[in-house]
């Protein structure tokens, strides 16, 4: 540890993300001090470190010698003064300004006045953290992820005082735990935080004005979009009250509408309905609720009309005469056919209303898009005129070719492109602002949110001419500012280059 310059560091806070931070230190073989304000706070934190580390061994990623090592490595105190010899003190408290800014004062008082203190802030401005103390040049940020023992990425944030060395001196020691850091400048939010709130708080939002649900939306991200879990399983796992701070906090210093929060957040943490924590948030976990499936019936007679690309499970299945099929599939410009059967469901994926008014079976068609050729989600779009029972019965059909079925309204986007381009368009936004580079915003998004690919790299696989359509065509029709398609986008789009 003798190359990164920290000999021994401090942490105050053991909750479930302080207690991480001071097991990954001492797993790296460092001398940690972990305060708590009392006894009875101290007690917990000890019971998190035994039980974190208990964990790993009866998963056989730690021998009971190794766990001995690992807590003894650890001192707990509840005495501040026990920090004087620190080389690094890391504060892990929650996450309010008032509170921190109070442990900075004492944490200046102890210290060396070498000593780099390091804020475990995830959406905080660690310069107005910094500015009240008396060294503002030795302070930083170090944003862990949770749980910390686990999660790879920590974002290692510099203010416009820091001097030069601090920085690169936490970074080094981030590395040589094991972990990846991403080093960035102070703005709310930061990269992961920025990025993913964005996506979290704009699905609130479209659940909020009746364009899908709530498990419409949740399966059409983990099902179209790749993710691992949807935004509101993803959410109430956070926790509400977490969501709405970093929102708010995000808000304050962008006032970007992508990141005020909705009504409807701020409802729920009001009554209390926090999440996973409470038992229940936007999912009922006391009850054991449980989305109930699209009904599959069996494998409908299909036709297809026109060109265009579709999944190989509504090709393979094709091949009926339109007049004779349950559902005709109509692609590309292709018009709605005549003489077709009562109860046919007509599916178009492209342009929808105007078409379906101009066909003698307007109740009877549906919008059908696919964010993924290769992926089982089929978005299923119903419009004015489309019938009430037309798009369960599309449900129907669509689940009996193997296809995950959702529904939504007639928009730009549908759901899965709704959501996902206009969080590409954000790291994008960040990309051309040079406030990180394209492996630091992918690296973020893939190790400190578990997303399988980073979005600079999704661009590139999609297609920027697809996100400057999307984007486009989502700015016209809300005509909300921060979806127009960022300039970065629109230039490297046009000069047919990937961003990379």
């Amino acid at each position: 540890m003798s190359s990164v310059s920290f000999s021994k560091v401090g942490v105050v806070g053991l909750g479930t993300m302080g207690a991480g931070i001071a097991e990954v230190l001492a797993r790296g073989e460092l001398p940690v001090v972990g305060i708590e304000i009392d006894a009875a706070a101290l007690e917990r934190g000890r019971g998190h470190l035994e039980k974190s580390t208990g964990r790993a061994v009866k998963r056989g990623r730690l021998t009971e010698d190794a766990q001995r090592e690992i807590l003894g490595r650890v001192t707990l105190s509840t005495d501040f003064g026990d920090l004087a010899d620190c080389d690094l003190v890391i504060e892990a408290v929650p996450e309010r300004l008032d509170l921190k800014r109070r442990v900075f004062a004492e944490l200046d008082r102890v210290c060396r006045p070498d000593a780099v203190l390091a804020t475990n802030t995830s959406s905080l401005s660690v310069t107005e953290i910094a500015v009240a103390t008396e060294r503002p040049t030795k302070i930083v940020g170090v944003h862990f992820f949770n749980p910390a023992p686990v999660m790879k990425l920590v974002e290692v944030i510099g203010t416009v005082l820091t001097e030069d060395g601090a920085v690169g001196r936490v970074a080094g020691l981030v590395e040589a735990l094991g972990k990846i850091p991403v080093t960035v400048g102070d703005r709310a939010g930061f990269v992961a935080n920025r990025l993913l709130f964005g996506y979290l708080g704009q699905a609130v939002t479209m659940l909020e004005s009746g364009h899908a649900t709530r498990d419409d939306i949740d399966t059409a991200m983990t099902k179209g979009g790749g993710l691992p879990m949807g935004p509101f399983t993803l959410m109430d796992l956070i926790g509400l009250d977490t969501c709405l701070g970093v929102l708010d906090a995000i808000y304050e210093e962008s006032r970007d509408r992508r990141h005020a929060p909705s009504p409807l957040l701020r409802e729920l943490v009001t009554a209390g309905l926090l999440g996973r924590k409470t038992g229940r948030g936007f999912y009922d976990y006391a009850g054991a609720e449980a989305a109930i499936p699209h009904q599959a019936g069996p494998v409908p007679s299909v036709a297809v009309v026109g060109d265009g690309p579709l999944p190989a499970l509504v090709t393979d299945a094709a091949g009926d005469e339109p007049g004779a099929a349950d559902l005709v599939v109509v692609t590309g410009d292709a018009a709605v056919p005549g003489g077709l059967k009562p109860g046919t469901i007509i599916a178009i994926t492209g342009p929808v209303l105007e078409r379906a008014v101009a066909s003698d079976r307007a109740a009877d068609v549906v919008g059908l898009r696919f964010a993924e050729l290769d992926a089982p989600l089929a978005e299923i779009t119903t419009t004015a005129v489309t019938a009430d029972a037309t798009a369960a019965r599309a449900a129907e059909l669509l689940a009996g070719l193997g296809l995950t079925p959702v529904r939504c309204r007639d928009r730009a986007g549908a759901i899965v492109d709704a959501l996902r381009f206009p969080y590409l368009n954000d790291a994008a936004a960040m990309l051309g602002a040079a406030y990180a580079d394209a492996d630091a915003i992918d690296a973020a998004m893939k190790y400190g949110c578990g997303y399988p690919t980073g979005p600079i790299a999704d661009l590139d696989r999609l297609g920027l001419s697809r996100a400057v359509t999307t984007l486009r065509a989502l700015h016209t029709e809300t005509r909300d500012p921060s979806l127009a398609p960022t300039p970065l986008l629109e230039e490297y789009a046009t000069a047919n280059r990937p961003l990379r």
